[in-house]
């Protein structure tokens, strides 16, 4: 048995008919043309099924606005990427020299893509049910751990300044910087009368999020 075969069987409580085509799922394009990307277009979808099926059956009498909260905070990059870690995923992940060296295997984004690429093999092998068993189970930590539907930072921050009447934030790109497959967005929010904050996230979403985070914390 193959230490791949061995991982999937043993992480993904899966036995994989085609290898092949699990390692796809762990390969950047930098290694080749044979990569993850149409694997994680569909690994994507099934994750946000999953995720809203669950919620729906979970939270019965909960109000769309908290449910999508909720939905926002469990199909996140960055819990994602989370996820990815539990199952020691860096070190399997297939990269060219240059992106291996660049760090790639680190990075939140290629991390968060692996895992729902993987999502995408099992539901080709395994079908719609087993792919939602696994998000359970995988997932089960993250949303047991949230008590209350979490409060988008960029949400609750527009909240607050219209309770104050003031203008909605604006957000603006400072810069984009770091290597091609793995790069950096730095953003400033500013709301008049307020202030104003800078932050980093490895999209221009999740620097807009740490944005409104920095600046909620400095109103505090």
């Amino acid at each position: 048995m193959s230490e791949l075969t061995q991982w999937v069987e043993l992480a993904l409580d899966h036995k994989p008919r085609d290898p092949k085509l699990f390692q796809r799922a762990l390969s950047h394009s930098s290694a080749g043309k044979d990569s993850y990307e149409r694997l994680e277009f569909l690994g994507d979808r099934v994750l946000g099924l999953a995720v809203a099926r669950w919620l729906f059956e979970r939270f019965p009498d909960e109000p769309e606005g908290k449910m999508s909260r909720r939905y926002n905070a469990l199909v996140a990059r960055e819990t994602c990427a989370e996820v990815g870690r539990e199952l020691g995923l860096p070190r399997l992940i297939r990269l060219g020299k240059q992106a291996r060296e660049d760090g790639a295997s680190l990075s939140e984004n290629v991390i968060g893509d692996v895992v729902e690429a993987l999502l995408g093999a099992i539901l080709i092998e395994g079908g719609f049910e087993v792919a939602e068993k696994l998000v359970r189970k995988l997932w089960a930590p993250y949303l047991d751990s949230q008590k209350r539907a979490p409060q988008h930072p960029k949400s609750l921050l527009q909240e607050i300044a219209a309770a104050r009447g003031l203008k909605a934030p604006e957000y603006d790109l400072m810069s984009r910087f770091g290597a091609h497959h793995a790069p950096t967005f730095r953003v400033k929010v500013s709301v008049a009368g307020m202030g104003e904050a800078e932050a980093e996230g490895a999209s221009k979403q999740d620097a807009e999020k740490a944005a409104a985070a920095a600046l909620l914390e400095l109103m505090k």
